[in-house]
């Protein structure tokens, strides 16, 4: 048998996992400008960002689980928020992702609460080689969503290609950014 404080933790971590569920159908909203009709999710876009933050931090000399794990939170406070386009982000007034960060995790267990807490604030200082890998991979997956898409036929996704580029800062991440400009999204296919 538990007891209430177990089970208490227990249904926080539920709760907090249900709501992380919500990235799975929560849609990066910045496509819908250029005609993306069903843009890729929240969860799918931070599945790649943690991909990709791991090898960049293989090969910039930091952790890769831990670039890995700052790239798989980057985005979980949009199940409070949504996911706000760029464009929209001067009109609005929003909490800071710590904050919402903050609220997000008070039903879980200390420990559990420590460690996304310390992600975030660590990601969003940018003073760890791991948070720079980490953020270089959002960009470098938003540069790449954008070259499929534009593969796919979308028109105008320029714009999203050079503002990624023109702040991923890394040079393993500023060659992987060239490499995804002249590499076919196909290209495994042909290995």
């Amino acid at each position: 048998m538990t007891d209430d404080a177990t089970d208490r933790d227990a249904a926080g971590v539920v709760a907090f996992a249900y709501e992380m569920g919500v990235l799975k159908r929560l849609r990066r909203a910045g496509w819908w400008q250029v005609g993306v009709r069903d843009p890729e999710s929240v969860a799918e876009h931070s599945l790649r960002v943690a991909q990709l933050a791991a090898l960049i931090a293989s090969e910039e000399g930091g952790d890769p689980a831990r670039a890995a794990y700052l790239g798989m939170w980057h985005d979980s406070q949009e199940t409070r928020i949504g996911d706000i386009p760029h464009s929209a982000k001067p009109y609005m007034d929003v909490a800071s992702n710590e904050r919402i960060t903050e609220d997000q995790v008070a039903v879980l267990p200390e420990a559990a609460a420590k460690s996304i807490r310390e992600a975030v604030t660590e990601y969003e200082a940018t003073e760890t080689i791991e948070a720079r890998c980490a953020k270089d991979a959002d960009r470098l997956e938003c540069l790449m969503q954008a070259v499929e898409y534009g593969e796919a036929g979308y028109k105008r996704v320029a714009g999203w290609i050079a503002s990624s580029r023109a702040r991923i800062q890394t040079p393993f991440g500023k060659r992987l950014a060239e490499a995804a400009l002249q590499t076919s999204p196909l290209a495994w296919r042909d290995r």
